[in-house]
This record gives structure tokens, sequence and C-alpha cells, in this order.
């Protein structure tokens, strides 16, 4: 049996533009071939659709695309993801998440999603009705198990979670199937697809037959989702696999597909699917909000410098503004290495002082802050006033502005609300400072890109004279390793100190982050590689008094 892949870039909501995606591939693998064609989940109206699905007309559009589709789709078969409605007398969610087995112009039946994940950014339940089983299907004398993502991830979830009373593998296993098909909408984070790839092997070890997986790929709103469709083997291991981070149409005979072990495992290293993801996350959220130009205020340190480089990967050197904004504090190197980044990038460079409208504003208060002493308030005018400018070049030349904050800085606090915080996309925001010092020296894999002084220098927010981001912050090393800890394990205080770190340091830590939510909730979006990122993944109140 050949099979045909489709690993579209899907938009949410774009019902007309997915159609032609959708129509496009299966023509072309029908050209090439196939006999069976599979398709993401939920590729008619893109995921995650989240309360679109609540508008009163957005199923009946989506199905009626649906319907269009089918009728141009011939003898070979499509897997095509979907919604489905339920009947008016069901008792329920009004709505499935569902694939249409369509042949020959129409649909002949629908297989729905069982498990419903509602956990970090997965909130399915709010929306979809589970199915009891999944949909198995004869055709060709095969016989088909067609099941939904998270379907399959039984022996990960099952086992360490009460979260699902079924296990659609283990319906299956008892199915005597040729072949599964799995229609998957997984975003992706730092190593997924080593547990994805090992997951999905044990599952056709499990029932005993080859197990088609097509992911999508392409970013929407913070989610990354990487492709890196495979086939895999009871006996021979994965036999076939798609690339990752980008769209690809892809034909595969199962009874002939073969790699070599290395090929099969190979996934790339982990600097290079960040940097990868990181390009496209930023190039899917400017393309399909409609912005062709993207805008960075370039400090001359290492966040603002990736962040260039990440941007004009993805958009083009052509469509980046770097701006630089000194002040009376402004070291002289920090202008020299902000300069040598665009010319490096071969990106356009401004330069716009601040010393006067800093002094201007400072002025103005200065009845207010009559017998007050100088402190952090102003040192957030400089950021603040940063971020007006830089605001207001966005708004004036329709470019995305772009927040250079690590994920570091965010956690504590160490940024400015209304300053540096402005912008449409936070592109580094789910990266800890280690992580973007080690894809800097990435990015200058093959000669320099980012200064070397930028990766040298300490790091600094040039806010008052001689200061260093040390002067209130561990350092880094320790610092990422703590709020790993936290965030991420969601260890408590005395855990952390238990594996030996600093009591007072934990607990100045652990007090930075839960007094920071509330900046965190008016942070522009950011894109998600880690397992836990903040925003939709992390749900914490701003206003509570737990301590643990």
């Amino acid at each position: 049996m050949k099979i045909g892949l489709a690993q579209i870039n899907t938009t949410v909501g774009d019902l007309s533009g997915n159609k032609t995606l959708i129509l496009d591939a299966y023509h072309n693998l029908v050209e090439q071939g196939a006999d069976l064609i599979v398709f993401p989940e939920l590729a008619v109206c893109g995921y995650p659709p989240r309360d679109l699905l609540l508008k009163s007309r957005f199923a009946d559009d989506a199905q009626k695309t649906l319907e269009s589709i089918a009728k141009e789709i011939s003898e070979v078969p499509a897997l095509i993801g979907c919604l489905e409605t339920a009947s008016s007398d069901h008792i329920g969610r009004p709505l499935y998440n569902a694939v249409a087995w369509c042949e020959s112009g129409t649909i002949q039946t629908y297989g729905r999603k069982c498990l419903l994940p509602n956990y970090d950014v997965f909130d399915e339940e709010r929306y979809f009705e589970p199915a009891n089983k999944p949909l198995v299907y004869q055709w060709n004398k095969q016989r088909i198990g067609i099941t939904i993502c998270e379907d399959i991830w039984t022996d990960a979830q099952v086992q360490t979670s009460k979260r699902y009373c079924n296990d659609p593998v283990e319906i299956l296993s008892k199915e005597n199937l040729d072949l599964l098909v799995n229609l998957s909408a997984s975003p992706w984070h730092i190593q997924k697809e080593h547990s994805r790839q090992n997951l999905i092997e044990q599952v056709s070890h499990r029932l005993k037959c080859p197990v088609v997986y097509c992911n999508s790929v392409g970013g929407n709103d913070e989610l990354i989702f990487d492709g890196d469709s495979f086939i895999t083997h009871p006996s021979k291991g994965i036999i076939a696999k798609m690339p990752k981070f980008e769209p690809a149409l892809s034909l595969f005979d199962i009874e002939t597909s073969t790699l070599t072990t290395t090929e099969s495992k190979n996934s790339g290293s982990p600097l290079k699917n960040t940097y990868d993801a990181l390009v496209l996350g930023l190039r899917d959220y400017a393309q399909k909000s409609n912005f062709t130009k993207g805008i960075i205020g370039l400090s001359g340190g290492i966040d603002s410098a990736v962040v260039a480089a990440i941007a004009t990967e993805a958009f083009g050197a052509d469509n980046i503004i770097g701006v630089a904004m000194p002040s009376a504090i402004s070291s002289d190197h920090s202008i020299s290495d902000a300069q040598a980044l665009a010319d490096n990038l071969k990106i356009e460079f401004q330069k716009i002082p601040i010393k006067e409208p800093v002094d201007s504003i400072e002025t103005h208060l200065a009845p207010s802050f009559k017998g007050l002493e100088r402190d952090v308030t102003e040192e957030n005018i400089q950021a603040r006033l940063r971020g007006v400018l830089l605001m207001a070049l966005s708004n004036k030349l329709n470019a995305l502005l772009l927040t250079t904050g690590n994920k570091s800085e965010i956690a504590v606090g160490y940024c400015t609300l209304y300053g540096d915080m402005c912008g449409g996309l936070a592109v580094i925001s789910d990266l800890p400072k280690m992580q973007v010092y080690a894809l800097a020296k990435y990015i200058n894999r093959n000669g320099v890109i980012i200064p070397q002084n930028t990766i040298d220098k300490a790091p600094s927010a040039e806010l008052s004279p001689d200061q260093k981001d040390e002067d209130s912050l561990p350092p880094y090393p320790m610092l990422d390793s703590i709020l790993h800890h936290y965030v991420e394990e969601g260890l408590s205080r005395a855990e952390i100190i238990d594996q030996g770190f600093d009591p007072e340091i934990v607990n100045f830590i652990v007090k930075k982050v839960d007094q920071n939510e509330y900046k965190r909730k008016q942070a522009a979006p950011g894109l998600k590689i880690s397992p836990l990122a903040f925003g939709i993944g992390r749900r914490m109140p701003i206003v509570q008094k737990y301590i643990n």
C-alpha cells in the first residue's frame, strides 16, 4: 500500500485557505500514485480553534467546507481531520474532534477522538465530546484503525494518570489490524520528538501492525508544530520519515520503505531544532497576522541580538529594522555592538537618543517627586520611553514589534511593564538565559553574526551607571536551575533547598516569581518551546497567599 502523507501548514479559521491546501496536496499525491492519503488533525479548521468553536456559525461553515472538499476526492480515499456536529438529540457537548473518510466524492464515515487532553495548553474537554472507541474501517481487504493524536498516548498517560478511563490502543489490540493511522496536531517542545517516536514504536509493537503518523506543521499563536511525520513497522522500526519544521508531501510504500537506524533516529540537534522552531513560529505568527516587517530594539546585549538573528531569518534582512536608543548612561559598546550586529545581519539600523526626552519627563515629574529619593522609578522611565518610541515606529511602519526578554528575566520580573515588555510577540520568552547564550553560539557556527563582545560581556539592563544583572540576581546558571525546578517541575522551596541550593537565594527567587505574575499576565504572547511555558499552559492566580 502506498501511503501519501500531507504534512501541511494550516491557519486557524482560514477555511477557504485550508481547503486549497488540502486539495492541492491531495491532487499532488494522487498524481504520485498514492493509494491512501492522510492529513493532520483538524486540518479543515486549523488547530487549535479554541473559542472559535463557540461561534454560532463556525462549525456549520467548517462542515460545508469539508463537504465541498469531499466532492473533489476521487476513488483514492483521503483521511481528513475535521469537526463533526453531534445529532440534535445528543446529550453532551455538541462537537466531536473527528476524521472524515472521504472517497468517490462523498464522506463515507467519521472517526471520533476518544481521549481529549485537558492539561498544559490543551482544553479539548471544553469543546468536544469523547468517543467510546476508535473507528476501525474495512477497505480493500485491509482493517485500518483510525485514531486522533492523544488516542495513542496511552502508555505515557494512562499508566501515570487517572485522567482517562479507557485505552484506545488496548481496544484496537483486539481488532487484528493491518494498519493504524494517527492524525495529529502535536505541538513541539525540546526533546519531544524522542518520546513521541518511542511511544509510537511501542504502539506498533502492541498492535503488531505498521503505524502511520501524520502531524501538523507550522505556528499558530504560541504553539509550534514540527511536522516530523513518520511510519513505523513492528519489526523494522521507523521505515519512513518526513522533514521537521517545514511543509512536505511524501509518498511511502509500506511494504518496501526502509531507513537506516541512524536515519530513523536522527531528529537534529536540540539547538538546531530550537532555532528552526523559533524561526518557523515567528514567521507564521507574522505572516498569518499579515505582517511583512519586524522591528527590534537593539541594546547591544545578547537577548536582542539573538532575536534579531531569528527575525532576519524569518522575515528576510530587507524587512527588519533594528533601533538603538542610547540614554545618558549607555555604554559606548552597547551602540557599537548593536551597529556591528546590524551590519553583520545586513538589516536597517536606526539610532534614536533618548537623553533629552528622559530629562524632559523627569523635569515634568519633579514637583510630584519632590523630597523622594531616586530609585527604580527613574530607571523605568528610560525603559518605558523606549517602549513608546518602538511602539510608535511599529504603528507608523506597520511592523511587528518583537520583545526580547528571556524566560529567566520574565520569571523573576526583571523587566519593565510597558517598557521592554512592549510588543506583539515575545520570541525568546520560553528560552532561559543560558540557552540564549547557547543559541547565540549556534547562530555563529559558520562565522560571526553576533559580535563576540556581545557574548562575552556581563549582561546589563543599563538603566543605571555600571549596572550588572548579577547586582540584582544570582548568577544565571544557578537562577536557571532553580527556576527549572520551581516553574517547570513544580517543586517546593524545601525540595529545591534539599538539592543543595542556598535557602536565602531560593526564597528570594521563589518570592520574585510569585510576585510578578501580574507582569506575565500583561506580556506579549510568547513562542512555546519547553514542556511548560508561561502563558496559556501555566494558569497561576495573580492574587494568592499560598507559600510552599
